[in-house]
């Protein structure tokens, strides 16, 4: 199964982005990431054997027990790479959780799976940011956008990607709810219980 830690985003969010993306849907030579699959990736893992989902989803519960929700902001877009022909064009996040989660999960896949587990991320630095289209053919730079937008993170989830002709197919195997070491008693960014999401 080829499997990803993620935080998915909020109907707002997604509706901003949307938006952003319409400025590349009149270049062919990007493909835009469909708006219900966007999401800001914490750590890739590529293939697993099946009998690895036991450790990864007891590892999502652990971190969400320890790490509390937090505020993200999203700010404008840039590119990968950002010299020469990108390749990716994408929305930069922030948010003093997403370093936290990535590192931890980093750390515990290690732990549990051993270091190979970890290859498919590679020795790149965590940046967190979405993905919002993909170069596919000769395409010009789109202008940058400023979003601004601010949200509470009170999730995360594990992911398996499916690699289908018309692009992947994502399905969430299990949600882990941000609770911080106080558990329930760690009141919301939001106002609401964080696995109400």
């Amino acid at each position: 199964m080829r499997l990803f830690y993620a935080v998915f985003l909020p109907e707002d969010v997604r509706r901003a982005l949307a938006a952003a993306q319409e400025k590349v849907s009149r270049y062919k030579g990007w493909k835009a990431v469909p708006p219900h699959q966007l999401h800001l990736t914490l750590l890739f893992l590529g293939e697993r054997p099946e009998e690895d989902l036991e450790d990864l989803i007891a590892l999502g519960h652990r971190l969400g027990r320890r790490v509390p929700p937090f505020w993200a902001t999203l700010k404008g877009t840039g590119y990968f790479p950002n010299e020469g022909t990108p390749r990716v064009w994408f929305a930069k996040a922030e948010g003093e959780g997403f370093g936290l989660l990535a590192q931890d999960l980093r750390d515990g896949v290690r732990e549990v799976l051993g270091e190979e587990a970890l290859q498919a991320e590679g020795e790149r630095a965590f940046k967190p940011h979405i993905t919002l289209a993909r170069r596919k053919a000769p395409a010009p730079r789109v202008p940058p956008v400023v979003f601004g937008l601010t949200w509470p993170v009170e999730a995360f989830a594990l992911v398996r990607s499916e690699l289908r002709p018309k692009g992947p197919v994502y399905t969430i195997l299990e949600r882990f709810p941000l609770r911080g070491e106080h558990g329930r008693a760690e009141e919301k960014v939001s106002g609401e219980r964080p696995e109400d999401h």
